[in-house]
């Protein structure tokens, strides 16, 4: 098979890239990355390893314990009881209607989170809310894991949450007019590589290169957080980039040279921040001194970066991580009155933006490539947490939190419905997880492979993987609209998740409420007849289905002009007024005052993060742990294949500590390590990091969870990580505010559960398993 001849090959697509396939008699002998992406990613071949790998769910199953009765007690250690599918959705379905008889909808937690599939037809989050929103409603989920503060609490003071990635100033804008981008977090190369609804291009590179001319800081505690451009460095202390911010917001304002016509007409509130920025308020003063001995960048370094700002066109750019820490929504509104401050809002290469580098395609032109899966509709329950909360939810059953200036209150969860996504990847405190997921009386879940949540569960129904499958697939930020052609036949007894949600909503009732009287292809060409439509009313005419399906893409066309976040609001802030209470970007907002009764300023602030270096907690706990995305995996997708092992020793995943840290305790490269803390341990090998912050530990997240009393087997962070919210308004995950302690492991781990799958039992004939 020729790799010039890629029409002979058919597509499909993973978050980590599109690709063409060789199948061969069934089977997926080869992969080939799609002829239009310049730099396509090495995870597209573990695929061929990863669908036939001993991971796999291979049929229906219920756990031994849960059949007994256990009430949860053997969650994650239990053995499993294969059944046939009629049984396995029988039982399903029973449960559904017992508890929502019983308890009410709400007692129904529907599980879910946007990574399962690149298709948007088998979107599992999608399906999993158009089946129980079907049938009464359960307990949802908002906002999400890797921007959730952000996405809570910046539509407040920007009236849009199109600030956080999916709006972004073009890289061609930044490239023309850009003289200085600030980079807070880098622009890690690990990132660029997926996009949730799948990379057809991959822009890493490039986008690199077009910031080639340009004056680069890399304001992160690890230089390779910008690698691959020219960039000064500035090794900053974690989860103190607001301190920064403020720091170089008042030099700015201390030297005359704050935009004060642009703060007059687009902003509100001014005078309260900068009363707070000159110590007015509470007696500190802002300034470069003040922020040196937080960050730990020197005053001078400071105060001449603030000075350099005025006067050039500034780009001020964060990584969606640093709001995955306490008080994470500071940074991101400190951000934005900083751009204010500078009057670079809505210039063109100016003003700043959440996300470059957190996914693959920010700053690319806005291509709005339509895609539509299943429509929802309303949730009858009208039950809804914030997506970190929910080990809050099952432990604590009428227990209240704060949430976006509310009360709310946790529903009591009877039965937990999880398909598409792994908890005990994204979580922290994995061990309390684990206890909070003994509680519900009923766990069902969907895997194609045994994950920690499959393990955990009571009931297993083995879902197809999207090579398995038919599925329309790209990113409206990406240029193709992406043919999914099903490449192989499912492994064992594999389904697709909405056939198996078809088949329980004819159990329950009613088939199409849940199908609509379409199966898969129905859907697929509904969606791109969508499509058509959508780009005609643009005047672009995209090809008829055969012809796309044959194709395997539709290319969708860049538009003309070169986009500028805010540019429209800048040329017109009355016709274009923002949605906030005073239709101007927010630098100061009293209800907020009120609504946490003081706990939280009405202007960006710097606030403990409780758990840092700064904090007394450092004196036994001296590392701070950050826990980035993985470079050779998504999530913990594809662990367990040679791809992702060629980065791992002895199934050991690295973690990088400096130099000084390494010397400090006798540590060798390649030495076995024990991290810690109060909450767990796991162990990993150390690699010696000579461009890292001295007082930091970066131990990516991703391996599986293994736990081993409160001591994770492989290198799982999250059982080091605190479970507690960014803060009442945002309540987003915390995860990059952790210390901890690590040390020479002289004696080898316990040996790694995670890569096989658990005991399987047969039932016998006379029923006893």
């Amino acid at each position: 098979m020729s790799k010039s001849d890629p029409k002979r090959l058919r597509l499909s697509a993973s978050h980590w890239g599109a690709f063409r396939a060789e199948v061969v008699d069934g089977a997926l002998r080869r992969i080939e990355p799609f002829e239009h992406d310049p730099e396509p990613s090495g995870l597209i071949h573990a695929w061929p390893e990863m669908l036939t790998s001993p991971l796999r769910v291979a049929a229906p199953l219920v756990r031994a314990g849960w059949l007994k009765g256990d009430g949860g007690a053997g969650r994650g250690e239990d053995e499993f009881v294969q059944v046939g599918w009629d049984e396995a959705l029988d039982r399903a379905a029973g449960e559904l209607a017992r508890v929502r008889r019983d308890h009410g909808d709400a007692a129904i937690f529907g599980g879910s989170y946007g990574w399962s599939s690149a298709g948007r037809i088998h979107h599992a989050r999608t399906l999993i809310r158009r089946f129980l929103y079907a049938f009464g409603g359960s307990t949802d989920q908002v906002m999400n894991y890797s921007y959730g503060a952000a996405q809570a609490f910046i539509p407040r003071m920007l009236g849009t949450k199109a600030a956080i990635g999916s709006h972004l100033t073009s890289a061609e804008s930044i490239a023309a007019h850009c003289d200085i981008f600030l980079a807070f977090g880098g622009l890690p190369d690990r990132t660029w590589a997926v996009q949730s609804g799948g990379a057809s291009t991959h822009v890493h590179g490039r986008f690199l290169a077009q910031l080639s001319r340009l004056r680069l800081v890399n304001i992160s505690p690890s230089k390779a957080d910008l690698d691959g451009a020219e960039a000064e460095w500035l090794p900053i202390r974690p989860n103190t980039d607001t301190a920064l911010i403020l720091a170089l917001t008042r030099e700015v304002i201390r030297a005359g040279k704050h935009d004060r016509a642009f703060l007059d007409r687009y902003t509100a509130g001014f005078e309260p921040f900068a009363a707070y920025l000159a110590g007015d308020s509470d007696g500190i003063e802002k300034t470069a001194d003040w922020a040196a001995e937080i960050c730990g960048i020197p005053a001078e370094t400071i105060r001449a970066l603030a000075l350099s700002l005025p006067g050039k066109r500034v780009m001020l750019a964060a990584n969606w991580a640093l709001q995955r820490a306490r008080h994470g929504e500071q940074p991101f509104w400190a951000l934005a009155a900083l751009a204010a401050v500078l009057g670079q809002i809505g210039l063109p290469g100016g003003g700043f933006g959440f996300g470059y580098g957190s996914t693959n395609g920010q700053g690319n032109p806005r291509f709005g490539t339509p895609l539509h899966g299943l429509p929802m509709g309303p949730n009858p329950a009208k039950s809804v947490i914030p997506v970190a909360r929910v080990a809050d939810m099952l432990l604590d059953p009428g227990g209240q939190y704060r949430f976006m200036g509310e009360t709310g209150t946790y529903p009591d969860i009877r039965l937990v419905y999880w398909a598409g996504g792994n908890p005990f990847h994204h979580h922290q405190d994995l061990n309390r997880l684990r206890e909070a997921f003994r509680r519900p009386e009923t766990v069902i879940v969907h895997e194609c492979h045994w994950t920690a949540t499959a393990r955990h569960a009571d009931i297993v129904l083995p879902a197809t993987t999207s090579l398995e499958r038919n599925d329309l697939g790209g990113s409206s930020r990406e240029p193709y609209l992406l043919a999914m052609e099903q490449l192989v036949p499912p492994q064992g007894e594999a389904r697709n998740d909405f056939d198996i949600f078809a088949d329980l909503a004819e159990r329950l009732g009613d088939r199409d409420a849940f199908t609509g009287g379409r199966d898969e292809m129905g859907w697929i060409r509904q969606s791109y007849g969508r499509a058509v439509q959508e780009m005609a009313a643009r005047g672009v005419t995209l090809p008829d289905f055969e012809r796309f399906w044959a194709q395997g893409y539709a290319e969708i066309p860049a538009p003309p002009e070169t986009y500028v976040m805010f540019g429209d609001y800048r040329a017109d802030p009355e016709r274009h007024r923002l949605n906030t209470p005073s239709g101007r970007i927010e630098l100061f907002q009293k209800d907020l005052v009120a609504e946490t009764e003081g706990r939280q300023p009405g202007h960006p602030a710097w606030l403990d993060p409780e758990e840092w270096l700064g904090a007394p907690l450092a004196k036994r706990y001296p590392l701070h742990l950050l826990t980035p995305q993985p470079a050779r995996k998504l999530h913990g997708q594809m662990e367990g294949s040679a791809y992702v092992a060629e980065g791992k020793r002895d199934g050991l995943e690295p973690v990088r500590i400096s130099e000084k840290a390494a010397r400090e305790r006798g540590i060798a490269e390649g030495d076995i390590l024990r991290i810690f803390n109060d909450r767990g341990a796991c162990h990993a090998w150390a690699q010696i990091d000579p461009a890292l912050h001295d007082d930091v530990a970066m131990l990516a997240t991703g391996s599986a969870y293994d736990p081993d009393g409160r001591e994770d087997r492989g290198s799982n962070p999250n059982v080091l990580t605190r479970d507690i919210g960014s803060s009442e308004m945002g309540q987003g995950c915390a995860a990059q505010s952790c210390l901890v302690e690590l040390a020479r492991l002289d004696a080898p781990p316990r040996p790694i559960r995670s890569h096989k799958p658990p005991r399987i039992v047969q039932r016998q004939e006379n029923g006893q398993e």
